[in-house]
């Protein structure tokens, strides 16, 4: 088992508390001439295994780089105002502030009719807005990610204790 395995409940509330700070998640990539590129998104739900899967609508650039190389990094950090006052008060984080998942997307397929009713209940509560028909009426498509290893976004002075190491030896902290 490896480390992002036998740590992945940990984890998902993790990624879970910080999206809900800020209502989205990053997910970057590379484009064909190797640069980086990052998109927000905010329709990303986390599976019990590592992985998740979001809905690939509104994400042309994404989708095309990721046709051509499906290697993926997603960040979620937690931005809220009333964590970042309690850790800096107390010179301590509760939770590490973030983390990075690393791993691959799948190709686009169709969503199923859990997928469906899952983003639907999310998006309900803004349904009679005019811009939320607009943005989230016509899901059809998602894409599968799966995470291999990951990295907490360390401010070495604040972490908490009780947090797995990263499982990637090759990169520093920070």
């Amino acid at each position: 088992m490896t480390p992002i395995d036998e740590h992945w409940n940990q984890l998902r509330e993790l990624i879970t508390r910080s999206a809900r700070s800020t209502g989205h998640w990053t997910l970057s990539c590379v484009d064909p001439d190797g640069m980086p590129t990052i998109t927000p998104v905010g329709t990303v739900f986390v599976r019990d295994t590592p992985g998740a899967y979001y809905f690939d609508q509104y994400t042309s650039a994404l989708a095309r780089n990721l046709d051509a190389d499906p290697r993926i990094c997603m960040m979620a950090v937690n931005s809220g105002s009333l964590f970042w006052l309690r850790a800096l008060l107390r010179s301590r984080f509760p939770t590490p502030p973030g983390i990075r998942l690393y791993g691959t997307a799948g190709p686009r397929r169709e969503a199923t009719p859990d997928e469906l009713a899952r983003v639907r209940a999310r998006v309900r509560p803004m349904r009679l807005l005019p811009g939320a028909r607009l943005l989230w009426s016509d899901f059809t498509h998602v894409r599968d990610l799966t995470f291999t290893h990951f990295r907490l976004v360390r401010y070495p002075m604040m972490m908490p204790s009780g947090w797995p190491a990263d499982d990637d030896p090759t990169t520093s902290a920070g």
